[in-house]
């Protein structure tokens, strides 16, 4: 990935992290999965056979805006 800047302030002081998911059955942080969401008939999201992708988060220094980027197959 090349250099990241803040889309709304353009800084370049970055901090790196993840978003966390602290629900039932959660192993403790956040995937990206696409297409729209499809909730089943428990309430729960369907997301049987579809791709998930780790989420890379990074919250700018100067602003407080976060980036989040969904660059790595997650299994």
């Amino acid at each position: 990935m090349t250099a990241i800047r803040c889309t709304q302030c353009d800084g370049t002081d970055l901090d790196p992290g993840f978003v966390e998911d602290s629900g039932d059955h959660s192993k403790g942080y956040a995937r990206w999965i696409p297409g729209p969401l499809k909730v089943g008939v428990f309430g729960g999201a369907k997301r049987f056979g579809k791709d998930r992708w780790q989420i890379d988060a990074y919250r700018c220094r100067k602003c407080g805006h976060l980036e989040l980027y969904a660059s790595a197959q997650a299994y």
